[in-house]
């Protein structure tokens, strides 16, 4: 069961009882996905471009991808977006995390109205957007595509120690086209050693509200 919570910054979280873990910080959920995945992701990785790919592990409630699409449309970039989420919630749920007042009606009607044909294949929600949330595991994941950008934004090592170790981690970093960014909330040694492994450059950046330090990096 998901309970709503709210957070440090006015926004609202879900809390994963079966995990025993919030799907955001509680020091403020949106305030997270902000500062790790629209700050030091995607404004980044898209400077200077029309169009950018992102690959997400872990959709949850959609925040990233809302947020995402906002900036893309006010940016005039196209968005492709695919997100993997092997426990996809429900439209009922997502209208109670309150994240319509974040983006305009129209981003947020669009991704109501889509969200549930996305888990069987890619939904084109504008000229700027197409979709697509695979109700898969990253295990058991596979695509010839290569992405822009990765959003590694699953539960943390000690719920889901399982999503942080060197193989899955190497398996994700796959999927990330030469010179792509992969950002994420979460930064350990043993992250940093096995994204280096897979020829990554690394960068220390400052974290998002109740942490010191996030995790940037570049694949040569």
């Amino acid at each position: 069961m998901n309970i709503i919570t709210p957070t440090a910054d006015g926004s609202n979280t879900l809390y994963n009882e079966t995990i025993g873990e919030h799907y955001h910080s509680k020091h403020g959920a949106l305030q997270e996905s902000k500062h790790v995945f629209i700050d030091a992701g995607l404004k980044f990785a898209s400077a200077g471009k029309s169009e950018i790919s992102i690959f997400e592990v872990g959709f949850g409630t959609g925040l990233n991808f809302i947020l995402s699409l906002e900036y893309c449309i006010k940016n005039n970039i196209k968005l492709n977006y695919t997100s993997l989420e092997a426990f996809p919630l429900t439209v009922d749920v997502l209208n109670q995390t309150g994240y319509k007042a974040f983006v305009s009606d129209e981003i947020w009607d669009s991704f109501i109205s889509n969200y549930e044909a996305s888990l069987n294949g890619i939904q084109t929600l504008s000229s700027l957007c197409s979709l697509e949330i695979p109700h898969i595991t990253l295990a058991d994941f596979k695509t010839d595509q290569k992405f822009d950008v990765i959003y590694y934004d699953a539960f943390s090592v000690q719920h889901q120690p399982e999503m942080w170790s060197d193989e899955i981690i190497t398996h994700a970093c796959s999927f990330l086209k030469p010179g792509g960014t992969f950002v994420t909330y979460a930064i350990t040694g043993k992250l940093k050693r096995a994204v280096k492994a897979n020829n990554f450059t690394i960068e220390k950046l400052s974290g998002a509200p109740g942490k010191r330090e996030m995790l940037r990096a570049f694949k040569m």
